[in-house]
């Protein structure tokens, strides 16, 4: 079921809530769709697969000689895109110069892009380094962009641990992908 809907405790009383059910998060919560040989290997790596890919399936936004950029697949906010070197390399000291060169400048324009198409107040950059500090797959580098708007964070997830984003990821791509320059 998706949708917000009232619930009733077991004496049939209104609790008061709506509840907005995304169930399409749980294969990002359970991990069913981790392949098998882990992300380990470029073969396993989703990063590495995307920019094979049509850009229907692979939500990638842009291509550079060394990175890519590519909308996250469980995104923060509308636009959350992600900045990715092609080579699988899980740390930002395994980074060549023309890698890191255009990884910072492929995050400069993904930030003026995302400002000219939805008018974000701010960003949240960043990287994750390792799976104890928060990546999800740490074993291929990627740099987060994330928009920001005033009053963004609403009781929604600060206390309804749901994201309600009003927007298609593949109409978020195709907007993103539309004003990058060429």
């Amino acid at each position: 079921m998706t949708g917000a809907e009232r619930h009733t405790d077991i004496d049939g009383m209104a609790d008061g809530l709506d509840r907005l059910w995304t169930p399409h998060r749980m294969t990002y919560i359970s991990g069913e769709d981790r392949p098998a040989e882990g992300y380990e290997k470029p073969t396993g790596c989703p990063f590495c697969r995307a920019p094979q890919l049509p850009p229907e399936e692979s939500l990638v936004v842009a291509r550079g000689e060394h990175v890519f950029v590519v909308l996250n697949l469980y995104p923060y906010n509308p636009g959350h895109l992600l900045v990715c070197p092609y080579r699988h390399v899980a740390d930002y000291t395994d980074l060549d110069v023309p890698e890191t060169t255009e990884l910072a400048s492929y995050t400069q324009t993904a930030m003026r892009v995302i400002r000219k198409v939805s008018n974000a107040h701010g960003f949240n950059l960043g990287m994750n380094q390792g799976g104890v500090a928060g990546a999800g797959i740490a074993a291929h580098l990627h740099q987060h962009v994330v928009p920001r708007w005033g009053g963004d964070a609403n009781f929604m997830p600060v206390i309804g641990r749901t994201k309600v984003l009003p927007q298609l990821l593949h109409d978020t791509r195709d907007l993103l992908a539309r004003a990058w320059p060429s």
